[in-house]
């Protein structure tokens, strides 16, 4: 006798067939999803922690500097030093502390410093530039000296029991000395001397809000 063959068993065994391997195929993908989707969250959340854990594990970075300067040991303002703040219209302030005598390389050091001044551009109006001198130019250094940017004041016994030997301040408008700046020994060393004095200023202008 031959067989009969159902078809309705025959079709619904072919849909069957069909929607596992759908299900197989989008079991699939939504494995791979959620790979991508694991390998995603490592690198946006996870990898920066590492990366950030092994620099500061090896001291890839240089935490510690921060500024060109020296931050003050022990707190110094304007008023101590005997300058008058209401004259310097609550500015900041590069202050150079000349030497009791003016060689050739502090006339450098001079026009090094002034120079990172003007080097500070559209920032020139909340700076002020600030030579402490005594009285060690000749008659016509001290007019050419009036006739530059610089603020002048006479080197007081105050500020030299205060100022041991030249060196660069620098002074925020709320009258506080807050860095300094060693002069440099060699003539070489002056280019980076002035380019660390504009550093700390911009530095210091881009983030105050006072000044």
């Amino acid at each position: 006798m031959a067989r009969s063959i159902n078809t309705d068993d025959s079709s619904n065994s072919s849909t069957l067939t069909s929607t596992n391997k759908l299900d197989h195929t989008s079991n699939h993908a939504s494995q791979k999803r959620s790979r991508r989707s694991l390998l995603l969250l490592i690198t946006v959340f996870i990898l920066p922690i590492l990366l950030a854990k092994l620099a500061l594990d090896n001291q890839w970075l240089n935490l510690g500097v921060t500024n060109q300067g020296k931050l003050l040991a022990q707190p110094l303002t304007l008023k101590e030093l005997g300058i008058d703040e209401s004259e310097l219209a609550k500015q900041w302030l590069i202050i150079y502390r000349l030497p009791n005598t003016c060689p050739e390389m502090c006339l450098h050091s001079i026009e090094t410093v002034h120079n990172s001044y003007v080097a500070l551009g559209k920032d020139m109006p909340r700076v002020s530039a600030v030579l402490l001198k005594g009285n060690i130019f000749s008659a016509q250094e001290s007019k050419q000296l009036a006739k530059s940017q610089w603020k002048i004041l006479a080197l007081t016994p105050q500020m030299n029991n205060l100022l041991h030997g030249p060196q660069v301040l620098i002074a925020d408008p709320l009258g506080n000395v807050i860095l300094r700046h060693q002069l440099p020994e060699q003539e070489q060393l002056q280019p980076a001397f002035g380019k660390a004095i504009v550093a700390d200023m911009k530095k210091l202008l881009k983030y105050s809000k006072v000044g």
